[in-house]
């Protein structure tokens, strides 16, 4: 799914955004103090993200043009940062 997807999903209405950066593109979701023990990964394309609570997960695919995809989460707040390509 798409990021507006991927913001449709969470049903608690956390705060998902994009920022659009010469080099590459920074998305941010806050998942607030309940997402501070989830877990996140990238693979073959697709973030998954896997919540504290049983069944709680996410998946965001990434654009196809992105390379060098990193995924984190701090504190409840996941952080993917995409390059272009070039």
């Amino acid at each position: 799914m798409n990021i507006e997807q991927f913001a449709r999903q969470t049903d608690d209405h956390q705060l998902v955004r994009a920022y659009e950066y010469d080099a590459g593109t920074t998305i941010a979701v806050d998942f607030g103090p309940q997402g501070a023990d989830g877990a996140v990964d990238v693979v073959d394309g697709t973030v998954i993200v896997v919540g504290a609570d049983p069944g709680e997960q996410y998946e965001l695919e990434l654009p196809v043009d992105a390379v060098d995809a990193q995924a984190f989460m701090k504190n409840g707040v996941l952080t993917v940062e995409l390059e272009d390509s070039q």
